[in-house]
């Protein structure tokens, strides 16, 4: 039976008058019955457009089919056959402009709730994984409990593979690699694996447990990680060729902040994004036991309009300010954030000020942040990315009262691995360059994700893995 209900079925979440003081998780999950539901307005398409909207290929039509059956584990095991984090890409991909973007339904409607109900069926393996972990544990005689008290064993080919970088270019690379026999080492420069899921996105829209299982489902299957390791300080890529690694993936992300260069930068209360974000979730700012030096402020300017600006809005908000403003110099229409993370920060009560573009940071006489000058903007022609450019309204100086700015203007290229790798060679875009199957003009280093296209997408940056991973074992394998 097809259900042509036009809406999704809508997800549970926490009030946001609530939310707006925790860390726990806005989104609460479908229920079982929600799942089949939705799953029920697959219109079952020929020719699966969803699919061709996915970078790393999840037989979508089938796994829906399969929830809409009520077989959710037969639906994890699809999912899975493709997908490395799909517990991750359910909560932070953006669907919408990916497989939802494709769905039929969504021409005289709403899409299917593709990625809902891929969240769904992932966290339901999870909790029946740990259920039965927990029963082998105690009684690993019965035969019922058998496989879940094993360790899942890959045999090894004897081939070693070294990956740069924790984020999930690199674990997707190196999970998959695993899964086809290399012994797999991982090198993290910070002290928790997991890049940008880790550091980047709050508690409340990707809990840090998730990444950590996924790193120990990692683990389990053979790879190793080293954290701490700055390669291109400790260690150079040629100098792990040199320690027996016979392949070098390279995912170091694009982790540069980037600031506006504008009067009062330098003054005490500007900050980055990137750097806000990793106080509060990686060095757990947001918990009162630990003694972590965040910036806490009572009226913030977060400049910017992504879906990091959206982060740190909403983080500083959960972090007591009174005040929280979004500044960003084109209108509703043009800001780039994701749609449900918009809606989020307006029921959680953060100020959008549009068409407005700061020109400088005022501050005090001990060089503290007082406030934000800015100008209001109007919309003139549209410019090279096809969004209306935005242009000043002389005379519109005002000042925004607050006591920090985060700046949240997008990130720029960490050029580390390109400087201290001999004649590797970069892309136009300033990244490391590389062909479609991510080999570089170095013979047995890849790269891919934000290293290669600057900042992107998770699920993007998860698909350059994959590939990376194929090349490496047809390289390997020649």
């Amino acid at each position: 039976m097809i259900n042509l209900k036009k809406v999704k079925n809508p997800m549970p979440e926490q009030d946001p008058i609530v939310r707006a003081g925790n860390f726990e998780e806005v989104a609460e999950g479908y229920t079982a019955q929600m799942a089949i539901n939705e799953a029920m307005r697959c219109l079952k398409c020929r020719k699966k457009p969803c699919t061709k909207g996915c970078p790393v290929m999840v037989r979508i039509p089938e796994f829906v089919a399969k929830v809409a059956e009520g077989d959710f584990e037969a639906a994890y095991q699809i999912i899975s056959d493709t997908s490395a984090l799909p517990r991750i890409c359910g909560r932070v991909c953006p669907q919408e402009n990916q497989c939802e973007g494709f769905c039929v339904q969504g021409l005289h409607g709403e899409p299917v709730a593709i990625g809902r109900l891929e969240r769904f069926v992932s966290d339901w393996h999870a909790a029946r994984e740990e259920e039965m972990e927990a029963a082998a544990l105690e009684a690993a005689e019965d035969d019922e409990f058998a496989e879940f008290a094993e360790e899942e064993v890959i045999e090894s080919n004897g081939r070693k593979v070294a990956v740069v970088g924790a984020g999930p270019a690199g674990l997707t690379c190196a999970g998959d690699l695993a899964q086809k026999g290399y012994e797999v080492t991982v090198f993290e420069a910070l002290h928790k694996p997991g890049g940008v899921l880790a550091y980047g996105i709050p508690e409340f829209r990707l809990p840090k447990d998730i990444v950590a299982a996924e790193v120990k489902k990692l683990e389990k299957r053979g790879v190793k990680f080293v954290n701490n390791a700055v390669i291109g300080k400790a260690e150079t890529v040629d100098e792990l060729f040199e320690d027996g690694f016979e392949a070098v993936f390279v995912g170091t992300g694009a982790g540069l902040p980037s600031f506006m260069n504008i009067p009062g930068e330098n003054l005490l209360g500007v900050c980055s994004a990137n750097e806000y974000l990793t106080r509060i979730n990686l060095m757990k700012g947001y918990l009162p036991e630990y003694d972590t030096p965040v910036q806490k402020a009572n009226r913030i300017a977060v400049v910017g309009g992504g879906n990091v600006a959206m982060d740190a809005a909403r983080c500083a908000k959960r972090m007591g300010a009174e005040k929280v403003y979004i500044v960003y110099r084109r209108s509703m229409d043009e800001i780039p954030a994701r749609a449900e993370e918009i809606h989020h920060a307006i029921e959680e009560g953060i100020d959008f000020q549009l068409l407005k573009n700061p020109v400088a940071v005022v501050g005090d006489e001990n060089g503290y942040v007082t406030g934000l000058e800015c100008v209001e903007m109007e919309l003139g022609e549209a410019d090279a990315s096809g969004r209306r450019r935005p242009v000043v309204k002389e005379g519109s100086n005002f000042v925004l009262d607050v006591d920090c700015v985060i700046m949240a203007i997008g990130t720029k290229l960490n050029k580390l691995i390109l400087e201290t790798t001999e004649n590797l060679e970069a892309n136009d875009r300033g990244g490391i360059g590389t062909d479609e199957g991510a080999a570089t003009n170095r013979d047995g280093v890849f790269a891919g994700g934000d290293a290669v296209t600057g900042a992107a997408t998770v699920i993007l940056a998860m698909g350059a893995g994959k590939t990376a991973a194929a090349s490496i074992d047809e390289y390997l394998g020649e």
